[in-house]
């Protein structure tokens, strides 16, 4: 399981995001109140204004302070680390099968 940090420590599972969105606009303000109603907002931010809104596969919305493009860029990373690992073992095994 891949995990990402998205600020002051917090983290998330990197394969349950589904979208990182500015909360900007009305419907992402909307979509922060109805989860705030139903119990499903984590808010990350410390009392430090939210500037990325997180949703995941499970309909949590998760509040961060960090830029979506911060955040974004942690789990490209993640990303590239796990292309990384798959690449490794696809070349050991080759090793190996010779």
């Amino acid at each position: 399981m891949k995990l990402i940090n998205v600020g002051f420590g917090n983290i998330v599972s990197a394969n349950k995001i589904v979208a990182i969105v500015s909360p900007e606009s009305a419907p992402i303000k909307r979509i922060i109140q109805e989860a705030r109603e139903r119990g499903v907002l984590i808010d990350a931010t410390y009392g430090r204004r939210t500037r990325a809104v997180i949703i995941t596969d499970s309909d949590h919305v998760v509040l961060s302070a960090l830029q979506p493009e911060t955040v974004a860029h942690r789990l490209e990373e993640k990303d590239s680390d796990m292309h990384q690992d798959t690449l490794m073992d696809i070349e050991q095994e080759q090793e190996e099968n010779l």
